[in-house]
């Protein structure tokens, strides 16, 4: 398959390591320019490309950038990419990092809100999980306590190939319904960085109060910006 990642930081690099050696063709991008990551598309065998070629590299799109960026994408970045290609969102609001986003503080699903900025539906998944586990977690179907990703968006057919591909990276995947349930793995959530396997996290899920979107969201934003302050000065 032929896959675009737009985003190279620990996310984008953990999924296209994983695709790559998966037999699948990648195109790296950010925001920076391909020259930027011939270095590390040539390590992981990936193809770098600016974000124009990667949205227009193939079946699946993945988009993994800090929310705040997503509207500094190019306008017309999907104009002309094939209504069946599958564009996935991997990302998170944390206003210490994103700044203020009226629309996502009053209450606007993050992933519905992308969509809008991307012109193309999306697929809600890998927001929940950390890279680390993403790198070293799969393992084979049937495994015991293997961890379990959330997959939520519209239409079904575009979250049912993607639960394909969550499923050949190693994880079950969960169905968790159209994009207007995506706010259960939103950050802070029952669900949110977890590693629960596929009973757990279904459980999680439905734990989830939408009344509590807000509390969710501090408890996330002081936890990061708790881990910020940890990180050496200078």
């Amino acid at each position: 398959m032929k896959i675009g990642i737009i985003g190279a930081g620990y996310i984008g690099s953990a999924l296209a390591r994983k695709w790559v050696k998966l037999g699948h063709q990648v195109v790296l991008a950010n925001s920076r320019g391909p020259d930027t990551l011939k270095e590390l598309a040539a390590e992981i065998g990936a193809t770098a490309g600016t974000v124009e070629q990667a949205a227009h590299a193939g079946e699946v799109v993945v988009v993994t950038i800090p929310q705040g960026a997503v509207p500094n994408l190019p306008k017309d970045l999907f104009k002309g990419v094939p209504a069946n290609v599958v564009v996935i969102d991997t990302g998170n609001y944390y206003p210490i990092r994103d700044g203020d986003i009226p629309a996502l503080t009053a209450g606007q699903l993050e992933s519905a809100w992308v969509g809008e900025h991307l012109g193309r539906p999306v697929i809600k998944v890998f927001n929940n999980i950390y890279s680390k586990s993403l790198e070293e977690k799969g393992a084979p179907k049937g495994t015991p306590g293997r961890v379990a990703l959330p997959v939520s968006g519209d239409p079904a057919e575009a979250r049912a190939k993607v639960m394909r591909l969550v499923d050949e990276l190693g994880f079950d995947p969960v169905d968790a319904g159209g994009l207007d349930e995506s706010w259960r793995h939103q950050p802070g959530t029952p669900a949110y960085t977890q590693d629960f396997d596929a009973p757990r996290l279904k459980a999680a899920l439905a734990a989830a109060e939408k009344s509590r979107l807000p509390e969710y969201r501090k408890a996330a934003d002081d936890s990061l910006k708790a881990y910020f302050a940890a990180q050496p000065k200078g």
